[in-house]
């Protein structure tokens, strides 16, 4: 399983992205001139000291609320902007490993791959009868990168390398390696804020801003080997390894160059043999845990990855297989326990000024990363995500205090590596129709039971979970405010990125929006159920159930869709990419069919007038969505419009991939790819009201086919086959011995270990059986 090219890559959207969750790299496999970009996931501008709040917001919020109360909600918009607080900052490149070797650019017989069976990028080519092989990898248990080069004759191989930055840096010869040195810019504009000053460095001798270095070192079979200020240089060798590692000062150490020292020795006292073994084992004990057979493979089996998309796109269903499992690929390499939380771009960018400042976007984007960490059967790498989330809990306490007055922690659309939790809005040179959204750290939140729902640890939801989930929840019953006729609803009000028509006017700033109020019936549900689970906190839990009563309730507009505000206004773009308004249904689970059915329909019809169009994400998005509506042919549909290859520039309507299957927006961002790997998932298993359902938006385009890893709510492991359209077996594998119910089933039978289950009938039309921990049980219809 692997993706393939018969040329070097020219742009970054062709390269071959790998990762150790700490480290990225870009390998574009050049013949002549090797590129390998390089990125360090604790590289961003900005300082520790840095205070992004705006102290007047607490001020200027009455005049707002008084401005939506009378209906004023352009007047509310222009407003609001005096609430904002600064733009975050950037995630930053680290630069570049550039190779360039003496045999010329003129070659045969050229291959690039990137295996995602064992994480290695590949090179080969023919020069002369001499063929040439490059094995690139990152490692995790060694935290270094690591580049074999081999040549097919005695002496054939020289190549020179240096590393370069487009930050501030030196570069210098110690002791036979190559060190480069550099500091980080105290702030970046975002790349759509134009700014006379965009790029801003502070006195190296007292800034704040963040350190970086990366060491570099070669051995060699034969030949000879030199260092200097120019590089290192590698003549006349059979073979050559050239080994990496990098480190900021960010989580505390004095000299990044002598941590990235201490990482490259303690992958130098193991042989190439070793760290590659080291790494494969590392990388399949996390791969491996699924597998997907959605068909035979009907394109050509040396067809470039490219030319594949274009050719066959979603037709080809091992096409559709390589696209998810390269979502839990790109997880694995860019998110793991211990590093940081991967950003629009994952933890690959090139740009000192990136889209969208290469941040944590959390009005979906950031969460939409996290959605297939625990349906895929990567749990361990949600960590870095809690990890944030607790860093922006304990910067957005001081936010709900100054900007609302209010108890608990709030973040709105835009997060960065230092926590930031304010409007990000450059002080009201952003729009209130995403910057005025404090929202984000309710969504947030979810990922926090999620985890739980999940995976079952008590005492992670006593010791990290609850306490975050109750002061989020602590803030929203401060920030809501009841109305004349008891409902509670949120002001200011925004449904991300989207405004409303009214009286000719366009606003985005109004109250209770549906976003708002699905978003915290989700939050206040997690927290007494948390509470439940907990035998704790049983009065909070009270006060949290009549204030869930009292939300301002969802509402059936025009033409049956769901309401997105709280009036039936009509849509800036009825189109729009956005559908914040059927959070409920996916990845929340307030509006199902059997509890919620007006609401239900009301939600899929929303979702049909929004079109089968959109950027990369928010076609993944729909995916899970139309899987949740149980239309497995209409989620077929939105992965065919998916996987097509997209041009460079930017578009907000039409979305797809690029050549190295990187989602595009575009431009470049990751989260379509998750999207992707997630909506797969919920069309095969679905877990999110308490019972396992099996192949619930099966689509007509993937009669046979087999998976294997998936995990369901409850602490459950699933394995299913499928022949002609029908369930033909499954496997519930019980990781904690609770109870499984198996949604709206027929007849069925339950063993384990070949011996017959008492099952039971559930009132929802399932079966129940009990299970002990560790036992696996077969389903097969009867």
């Amino acid at each position: 399983m692997k993706l393939q090219y018969d040329k070097p890559a020219f742009r970054w959207t062709e390269a071959l992205p790998l990762g150790n969750g700490r480290i990225g790299a870009m390998h574009f496999g050049g013949v002549e001139r090797e590129r390998i970009g390089l990125n360090e996931d604790t590289l961003w501008s900005g300082t520790p000291s840095k205070d992004g709040n705006n102290k007047r917001a607490l001020e200027v919020l009455p005049e707002v609320r008084k401005l939506v109360r009378e209906g004023r909600y352009e007047e509310a918009d222009l407003k609001s902007k005096e609430m904002m607080g600064d733009y975050s900052q950037s995630y930053l490149p680290f630069g570049d490993l550039v190779l360039t070797f003496g045999h010329g650019d003129v070659c045969r017989s050229y291959r690039r791959s990137l295996d995602l069976n064992d994480a290695v990028s590949r090179v080969e080519y023919e020069i002369g009868g001499v063929s040439y092989k490059r094995e690139l990898f990152v490692s995790h248990p060694d935290r270094a990168l690591v580049l074999r080069l081999e040549a097919g004759a005695p002496g054939a191989l020289e190549v020179h390398a240096r590393l370069d930055s487009p930050l501030r840096h030196a570069t210098s010869s110690e002791n036979g390696r190559l060190v480069l040195r550099g500091i980080a810019p105290e702030h970046v504009s975002p790349s759509y804020y134009d700014s006379p000053d965009p790029i801003v460095y502070g006195d190296e001798a007292t800034s704040e801003a963040i350190r970086f270095a990366g060491v570099l070192h070669v051995s060699a079979e034969g030949g000879t080997v030199r260092a200097d200020g120019d590089g290192l240089h590698v003549l006349g060798a059979r073979s050559a390894t050239f080994v990496f590692a990098a480190a900021t000062t960010f989580n505390g150490a004095a000299d990044a160059a002598a941590e990235a020292g201490q990482h490259l020795d303690g992958a130098l006292a193991k042989a190439y043999a070793a760290l590659r073994a080291d790494h494969i084992a590392d990388y399949q004990a996390l791969f491996d845990r699924v597998r997907l057979d959605l068909g035979e493979r009907i394109s050509p089996e040396g067809m470039s990855t490219d030319e594949r998309v274009a050719a066959y796109g979603s037709s080809d269903p091992d096409l559709v297989g390589l696209l998810f499992q390269y979502g839990r690929y790109l997880t694995i390499a860019g998110s793991r326990p211990g590093t940081q939380a991967t950003n629009l771009q994952g933890i690959w960018n090139d740009l000192t000024r990136p889209p969208w400042s290469s941040n944590y976007t959390i009005n979906i984007n950031t969460q939409m990363n996290y959605w297939p960490v625990e349906t895929a059967n990567l749990s361990e790498c949600h960590e870095p995500m809690i990890s944030l989330i607790g860093r922006v809990a304990r910067s957005g306490s001081k936010t709900a205090e100054i900007h609302y007055g209010c108890r608990g922690w709030v973040a709105h659309h835009n997060v960065d590596l230092w926590g930031h939790s304010a409007p990000a809005g450059g002080r009201g040179a952003g729009d209130a129709s995403w910057a005025i959204w404090p929202m984000g750290g309710v969504w947030l939140a979810q990922h926090l039971w999620e985890h739980y729902a999940f995976g079952g640890d008590a005492a992670y939801l006593r010791d990290t979970a609850y306490p975050t989930m109750k002061e989020a929840a602590l803030f929203c019953l401060d920030f809501l405010e009841e109305d004349e006729s008891g409902r509670l609803s949120t002001c200011p009000s925004t449904s991300p990125e989207h405004k409303f028509r009214y009286d000719g006017k366009l606003a985005g700033v109004g109250r209770a929006s549906t976003m708002d109020m699905s978003l915290i019936w989700d939050l206040f549900t997690n927290c007494i159920e948390s509470a439940e689970a907990l035998g704790t906190d049983e009065r909070f839990a009270e006060e949290l159930r009549a204030a869930r009563a009292k939300l301002y309730p969802l509402q059936v507009g025009r033409g049956g869709r769901l309401q997105e505000w709280f009036e039936d206004f009509e849509d800036e773009d009825p189109y729009h990419r956005h559908v914040s308004h059927l959070f409920g249904v996916y990845p929340g689970r307030q509006l199902t069919e059997r509890d919620t059915p007006e609401l239900f329909a009301a939600a899929r019809r929303s979702l049909e007038l929004r079109g089968n169009e959109g950027t990369g994400w928010s076609l993944g998005w729909k995916v899970g969505l139309w899987a949740r509506f149980r239309e497995g042919n209409q989620s077929y549909e939105l992965l065919t419009n998916l996987m097509r290859l997209s041009g460079e520039g930017t578009n907000y309507s039409r979305g797809g991939l690029y050549p190295n299957l990187f989602d595009a927006h575009p431009p470049f961002q990751i989260d379509g790819n998750f999207a992707a790997t997630s909506g797969i998932v919920e069309m095969l298993l679905q877990s999110h009201q308490n019972a396992l359902e099996l192949l619930p938006a099966l689509p007509d385009a993937w009669p046979t086919g087999s998976v294997e890893g998936l995990r369901g709510r409850g602490g459950f492991e699933v394995g299913i086959r499928w022949r002609e359209g029908r369930l033909e077996e499954a496997d519930v594998r019980s990781l904690h011995g609770r109870v499984c119910e198996i949604a709206e089933a027929g007849e069925l039978s339950v063993t384990a270990d070949g011996e017959e289950v008492v099952v039971q009938r559930s009132q929802q039309g399932g079966i129940r059986f009990a299970t002990e921990t560790g036992r696996t049980y077969r389903i097969r219809p009867l």
